[in-house]
Order: C-alpha cells, then structure tokens, then sequence
C-alpha cells in the first residue's frame, strides 16, 4: 500500500449560532475585579435532582464582603430567575441600585434573560463559556450549598428546619473577612 504523503487537515469552522446572552466579561470595568466596591453580584444557580420541573437554588454572591443570597426558584427555567431576581429588587425598594450595581452569570439557559435588569440600571456581563472561574466567588459559595443539598437528591425534600440549620451554619463557616472589614461577629446561638 502506498503511503500516504499529505495529511489531510480539519478546517477548522466558527460557530455559527454562537449563543450570546449580553455583555461579556471582559467589559467589565475593573474596580469590580479589585473588589473596593460594594454591590457586584454573581449569580449562578445549584440544581439537585436533575428533573423536568424540580425546584433549584438561586445563589447571588457580592463580591466585596463576599455575603451570599440563596432563594429557593421553582424550576430550572429563566421565567423563574427572572421571578426571584425581580421580586429580591423589589425588595430593596429605592435603594436597589446601591445595593446591585452589576451583576455577572454564565451562559446557562436560566440566565437567557438575565439582561433584562439592564432596564433597571443594573450592568450585566456573562463568562465565557465553560469558564466557571471567572466567577469563582460563587463557585465557592455553592460548594458550601453542596454540603447540604447532594447532587441527585431533590431539594424539595428540605424542609424549613433544615433549610435554617444550613443558612446558621453558613453564617458562621467564615469569619476572618469579617473582622478585617470592621463587622460586628454575629452573635451565636
């Protein structure tokens, strides 16, 4: 058999139906990287059991201090995002714009419209795909989650007992950023 003398190369294509939710990471200004201000959010969201309408969680993480916000949506669907970020605005009344001045997600089909809190002055920018550390914050924040919600189990099961012991527990799992922001140390039950 003759060799063969030329290797045939992949060309190598573009996607062509690039899925692109918003504005992308890199336009991000970079004081929300040096972490000197207040009011940059991740958001990402932690699933259970892996189900056409079974509830997940919702975390949000700021960037500064590093508190995190856990909320409970009833699918894995951007219609529910977009519930639970909504009425979390609302709940800040007038002060929403201090309190969430950017908020940035990957590109999961629950965050399709996450961009639509741009009308309400808050920026928002998407990692790159499969990119998980470019907001790792929250990565970290839902490995903690994972402690107490299993890949594979349902997160309905949880009741509320439960769901207090998890948000006590994780109240106090980190306290040395606290003292070196001057907080007051929660008090312990």
């Amino acid at each position: 058999m003759p060799e063969k003398l030329k290797r045939s190369e992949k060309s190598k294509k573009t996607r062509e139906n690039k899925k692109i939710l918003g504005d992308s990471i890199e336009q991000r200004p970079d004081d929300v990287d040096t972490r000197e201000e207040f009011g940059h959010w991740e958001i990402d969201s932690v699933i259970g059991k892996k189900a056409e309408g079974e509830p997940q969680v919702m975390t949000l993480v700021e960037r500064k201090l590093r508190e995190s916000i856990w909320i409970k949506v009833r699918n894995h669907s951007a219609e529910a995002i977009d519930e639970a970020l909504n009425a979390l605005i609302e709940q800040f009344g007038d002060k929403y714009n201090e309190v969430f001045k950017s908020i940035t997600g990957d590109n999961g089909s629950e965050f399709a419209n996450l961009s639509k809190v741009e009308a309400k002055g808050i920026s928002v920018y998407f990692t790159h795909p499969y990119s998980s550390y470019e907001k790792g914050t929250n990565e970290c924040h839902n490995r903690m989650l994972r402690r107490f919600i299993p890949k594979g189990k349902s997160i309905d099961i949880i009741c509320r007992e439960r769901y207090s012991a998890i948000i006590h527990r994780r109240s106090f799992s980190s306290r040395s950023l606290i003292e070196s922001t001057g907080l007051p140390e929660p008090r312990r039950r």
